[in-house]
């Protein structure tokens, strides 16, 4: 057991803290790209959460998953309160209780924070890995917060980048991202990448062979008329709301969609919902999970000029991926 980890009847108990540096980025990415082929292989299961109004602008989203392989079952609960002020905490938090799935006995309690970003960066670097071209070098980011400097640091594992085009909506935020980004090349021990400020959000797009938005938006940042041939999109930062979303229909129609799971999807996702809603696609056009690709089951990218797009909802699967290297309890 880590010495930092404190243990009651509720099994260990990790802070954010305590799991700073706890977990190695690769064997992340590799763990949570295993579960994904788990679930599209029948081996882990993850049920449509049920989100539930718990005040007047703040949502409890409980989501479940069982890795057959691991033995494990996560129950992350979330909650996303964008009324936060000051003096309550960040619009999002989370805890994760992690269980044996034959037993039912509790193993562990997590902070969720440093789990959220840090397995959100894995799975958008498995889904990389899997649809954007091999010759990308070019990362263009819309948003400058913590979750940025994950998805550079995870993103540089898959494929040879050599700049970060970022765009935020001040110059102080584009300035902490660079400090942030530099300690965490450090302490990796990678060379610094180049960094370099857009002046908007379409000229990031527009200079980027694989792009990431990692932003809490309400309406959409970017727009599919943006979208050049052979890019790659990550749709990572909209909260679960149907009402919220990064990209516009625009772009979810103009492009390939692959999604981490597809019932949660057309359950909880702004990007999917309100494209659906205004005509620009049909569920159909969603049906492809990144799961299948990664096992071989539906093709990922099928040509150079293909415009590719992965739609993160972010799954509880992910979190027991990160739960089971954090406590040492993979197969």
């Amino acid at each position: 057991m880590s010495e930092r980890a404190s243990e009651s009847s509720a099994g260990r108990i990790l802070s954010d803290d305590d799991l700073a540096g706890l977990v190695d980025t690769d064997a992340l990415i590799a763990a949570v790209r295993a579960v994904h082929v788990d679930e599209a292989l029948g081996r882990a299961v993850q049920p449509v959460p049920m989100l539930t109004s718990t005040g007047p602008d703040t949502v409890l989203l409980p989501m479940i998953a069982t890795s057959h392989r691991l033995g494990l079952t996560a129950v992350k609960i979330l909650t996303d309160a964008r009324g936060n002020g000051p003096g309550d905490g960040p619009a999002q938090q989370s805890t994760v209780v992690v269980l044996d799935a034959r037993t039912g006995t509790r193993r562990a309690v997590l902070s969720g924070g440093r789990i959220t970003r840090e397995r959100t960066a894995a799975a958008t670097a498995v889904a990389t890995d899997a649809l954007a071209r091999p010759d990308a070098r070019v990362l263009g980011v819309i948003g400058a917060g913590p979750l940025a400097v994950e998805h550079v640091a995870a993103l540089r594992r898959v494929r040879d980048l050599h700049e970060v085009v970022v765009w935020s909506r001040t110059a102080e935020r584009v300035a902490e991202f660079r400090t942030a980004l530099r300690k965490r090349e450090a302490a990796d021990g990678v060379p610094a990448i180049t960094v370099r400020a857009a002046d908007s959000p379409r000229a990031a797009v527009q200079a980027c062979d694989v792009l990431c938005t990692v932003t809490p938006a309400h309406t959409p940042v970017v727009e599919g008329a943006w979208f050049h041939p052979g890019l790659h999109v990550n749709a990572v930062g909209a909260p679960p709301r149907p009402d919220h979303r990064e990209i516009d229909s625009a772009g979810m129609a103009r492009a390939t969609v692959v999604v981490d799971s597809r019932e949660i999807q057309l359950a909880k996702s702004g990007e999917v919902l309100l494209s659906i809603a205004d005509g620009s696609t049909t569920p159909e056009h969603f049906g492809v999970e990144l799961g299948a690709v990664l096992a071989g089951q539906a093709p990922g990218r099928t040509s150079r000029e293909e415009i590719t797009l992965f739609n993160s909802v972010g799954v509880a699967l992910q979190d027991l991926a990160y739960a089971a290297l954090a406590l040492d309890l993979g197969p």
